[in-house]
């Protein structure tokens, strides 16, 4: 990666219900991302957000008796404040009733209406609310959507605007012929197969008499948009299009661009978003990252329709930002479906953390607070290549694997040198034996400054001022 700005976007939730753990984890991994970028020298921007319109938000804030923004307003809230329960060094949050926004959204509808890709027809179909998307029978399992199988799909038979997807099959294919498209490789060629074989034009508006809340359709007050029209204008609205200009050149056209999103979400971002930018006129994303699902006891996956979330907010209270982070980026795979169980957070937390990483960072520092009589110097660029490396391919759990590595190496330098009785009896061999163990730690420390930045900042602090630690960085949780 050449280029020396760099744009990363989550995607962003609807604000139907507080968030859970499964958004954390993409949260964390564009955030280790988005700071290891910077750490390597580039300008980033960094982009999540709430989606606020559709029919599930409107249906949510009807239930409960509320005003629709009122309702949103809420919920944004809720999803800003855990931006700072996470740590996260976002620099937009992005929400899509804001106005600007809302203008955005109507630009890219006028771009491609110009095109010739926008009509209206009657349409009847199975219809998810949790997908927000029409779907066929094909797509059911036991009468239920794959991704839902608590919600029913209703019968929806009206007048709507589409999108002739269909006109962008063969640009389409160009497109994720590129091996960078898509990562990991198998979601790619499930995005090819779903443009060879079940590709439609899709619709992108509802009837504001049945469904009122969302982006009025230029020129037509009886529409609003459909939510995926205007939701997905925000990877490009956040960034201040169509008005700033110079911003969306330097990030979106000129720059890196990558989205992360979750494996349900292949046909929404690598077809149907790149079809819009196409007909369009503008450039299609460079990479879209795609991780797996959160899963809970017995594998079933956690989502808010079945109602076995955990809330990302009540570990974070216990335990610690870092914790979490460091839980969801090595303990999580990249891409492909993990379990989450509070009794598996609890040992990786034990083992990794308070019995690894602060016990090793205590020992260490309570030596060099002993018996030296300043910081030894710490070379500039000491980051390991193959570090860079994964993480350059968005392998985050194989990076932050790597660094548990050289705790672990260091561990047993420590065990068998044990600098802690050469000291005793050979006191210059014993001080440059903990200065090199300093330094090593303070290579972890840099190592660190994507997956746990507040560990990141305290351990080089305290390497640098030649301080034991106050407390233990990680209490054991018995």
């Amino acid at each position: 990666m050449s280029k020396k700005s760099f744009y990363i976007t989550t995607t962003i939730p609807y604000v139907n219900a507080d968030p859970h753990i499964g958004f954390a984890l993409e949260l964390v991994q564009s955030d280790a991302i988005a700071r290891y970028q910077r750490l390597i020298g580039k300008e980033v921007f960094f982009s999540t957000g709430t989606d606020e319109h559709g029919q599930k938000v409107w249906e949510a804030s009807q239930k409960e008796k509320k005003d629709a923004q009122e309702y949103v307003d809420h919920y944004a809230e809720i999803y800003l404040d855990l931006t700072h329960k996470l740590g996260l060094s976002n620099d937009n949050f992005i929400r899509t009733t804001n106005a600007e926004h809302m203008k955005a959204a109507q630009e890219m509808w006028r771009l491609c209406a110009s095109k010739g890709d926008i009509y209206k027809k009657n349409y009847k179909g199975l219809y998810c609310v949790g997908c927000e998307k029409f779907i066929t029978e094909k797509d059911l399992i036991n009468g239920k959507c794959e991704f839902h199988p608590t919600l029913t799909p209703k019968i929806i038979e009206e007048e709507n605007y589409f999108f002739k997807l269909t006109n962008y099959k063969k640009q389409l294919l160009e497109y994720l012929s590129n091996k960078k498209s898509i990562l990991p490789e198998w979601r790619r060629k499930e995005a090819i197969d779903f443009v060879e074989n079940g590709m439609e034009d899709f619709s992108i508006s509802r009837i504001k008499s049945k469904m009122p809340w969302g982006v009025s359709v230029p020129g037509d007050s009886n529409h609003v948009m459909y939510v995926w029209f205007d939701a997905l204008t925000n990877y490009i609205s956040t960034l201040g299009w169509p008005e700033n200009k110079e911003k969306f050149k330097k990030f979106w056209q000129d720059g890196e661009n990558i989205q992360t999103a979750g494996k349900d979400m292949v046909k929404f971002q690598s077809v149907m978003w790149q079809g819009m930018l196409m007909s369009a006129g503008l450039p299609t994303t460079n990479t879209i990252v795609y991780h797996g699902f959160i899963t809970g006891e017995g594998g079933i996956r956690m989502s808010k329709s079945l109602g076995n979330v955990i809330n990302p907010s009540d570990i974070v209270k216990e335990y610690g930002t870092d914790a979490l982070r460091y839980f969801l980026l090595r303990e999580i795979s990249s891409f492909e479906d993990s379990p989450f169980t509070m009794e598996r957070f609890k040992d990786a937390y034990n083992s990794g953390l308070a019995n690894g990483l602060g016990n090793l960072a205590s020992r260490i520092l309570t030596l060099s607070e002993k018996y030296l009589e300043k910081c030894p110097e710490i070379p500039e660029h000491s980051i390991p290549q193959e570090f860079k490396d994964h993480l350059d391919k968005f392998e985050i759990q194989k990076a932050t694997n790597l660094i548990w590595e050289k705790i672990k190496e260091l561990d047993e330098l420590i065990q068998k040198e044990e600098p802690f009785k050469v000291v005793k009896v050979d006191l210059p061999k014993g001080k440059q034996m903990i200065s090199e163990l300093a330094v090593k730690l303070y290579t972890i420390a840099r190592m660190l400054n994507p997956i746990m930045p507040e560990t990141n900042v305290l351990l080089k602090k305290l390497i640098k001022e030649n301080k034991k630690p106050e407390k233990p960085l990680f209490l054991r949780k018995e």
